[in-house]
């Protein structure tokens, strides 16, 4: 391995996953219950990558606050500011100053695993180089062009298909990617190979996952807990049955009664129940009380929300600090969602951002996306997009 330092890219807003990066950035969105950059940065201490430069920008102070210095995480982290949000090559020119002779260089807002890096010849390239994967839908990703293992083209967002190559966003760079970058760093890239520098493109078989639109949170989730080992280390009330794996955090408690089938991961200073279902593909974060008689199906719960009793949640999304009270209802199937001008068809419940006050016996029809400290009084039937700090009366 000839890499002993990385550049993580987090300096992004991600936009198309509002309310959920209003008050975050993209690379903070919790996936199975820690942030995205999380996996990115345990990905390289398993690789044996411990010295990690982090661009910033938006919402920089929320990543400073939680990975600090990198200790915990038994890495080294230094911070270079991207004070304008130019592109990804000016991020990346933001820590010129820092960078070794060889590095690499990777984006922090998708979820990644050591086998990503580890089962391709990466670690071991001597020249530039890029880290590409097969994927089944390439409309919104850079599609790679290849001659004998070397790129000759990346296609953004192509409209006709081309290959089903993807660039994950993961490179191998020596100091001369600075000369030829401009605001966006793939730019650069080809840059270098127009003026006769190899760029080699290797192939990852490991977990490579992005989220691009809110109900991609679901969707990640889902597949990061199937990974996710049984530990149980709260308290199991009486009748309470626990089915798969299932991971419950200190001080949490499971009412009697409940019924939990994983994968499942509950946090700490959890209160489940009595007489509750916690079904596959759910997350629940720190902090969390659900109440008796509610069933949660294959969906999100960040940090202290609170989830009334006789309440019905499949398919949906709950933003930190945010509670219905009783009989809360989110409907899921499939429907039409617009975001950016885009539309989409999804099948997925309710998207709640933070701190949002739900009364009593409130149906949100799927698709619902409630905006950031919204109130809404008891008795409401909702559909569509709520903006941030409405009143629904």
């Amino acid at each position: 391995m000839v890499f002993k330092q990385a550049i993580v890219l987090a300096a992004g807003e991600g936009e198309r996953l509002r309310p959920f990066t209003a008050s975050k950035p993209k690379v903070m969105i919790r996936i199975g219950d820690k942030p995205v950059l999380q996996y990115v940065v345990e990905a390289l201490e398993r690789n044996g990558i411990r010295e990690l430069i982090f661009v910033v920008g938006y919402k920089k102070e929320k990543i400073m606050d939680y990975f600090g210095d990198g200790r915990d995480l038994d890495v080294q982290i230094e911070y270079v500011v991207q004070e304008h949000l130019l592109g990804t090559g000016d991020a990346l020119d933001q820590a010129a100053g820092k960078a070794a002779d060889r590095f690499l260089v990777l984006s922090g807002d998708n979820v990644i695993d050591a086998a990503t890096i580890a089962d391709s010849e990466l670690l071991n390239a001597a020249g530039n180089a890029v880290l590409i994967k097969a994927h089944a839908d390439v409309s919104r990703y850079g599609v790679v062009t290849l001659d004998n293992g070397l790129v000759t083209a990346i296609t953004e967002k192509p409209e006709e298909e081309i290959s089903n190559l993807v660039n994950t966003g993961i490179y191998a760079f020596g100091q001369e990617i600075f000369e030829f970058m401009g605001d966006e760093l793939t730019s650069g890239l080809i840059g270098m190979v127009n003026a006769g520098i190899p760029v080699r493109a290797y192939t990852t078989h490991g977990e490579w996952l992005d989220a691009v639109y809110p109900w991609d949170i679901i969707r990640l989730n889902d597949i990061v807990l199937k990974a996710v080992p049984a530990k149980i280390e709260g308290k199991i009330e009486r009748g309470v049955i626990l089915d798969g794996k299932v991971a419950i955090g200190k001080n949490s408690v499971i009412r009697a009664n409940s019924y939990v089938k994983g994968p499942v991961i509950i946090g700490e200073n959890c209160e489940i129940g009595p007489n509750s279902c916690i079904f596959p593909s759910t997350s629940i974060g720190n902090d969390t009380n659900i109440g008796a008689f509610t069933e949660i199906k294959n969906s999100v719960l960040m940090d202290m929300v609170r989830i009334g009793s006789f309440s019905s949640i499949h398919d949906s999304i709950f933003d930190t600090g945010s509670y219905a009270e009783g009989g809360f209802i989110a409907r899921s199937e499939e429907t039409d969602i617009e975001i950016g001008g885009e539309h989409h068809k999804v099948s997925v419940g309710a998207m709640v951002g933070e701190y949002c006050e739900l009364g009593n016996n409130i149906i949100a029809n799927s698709g619902t996306i409630i905006g950031n400290h919204a109130v809404i009084k008891s008795m409401k039937e909702l559909s569509g997009k709520i903006p941030d700090g409405s009143l629904v009366v």
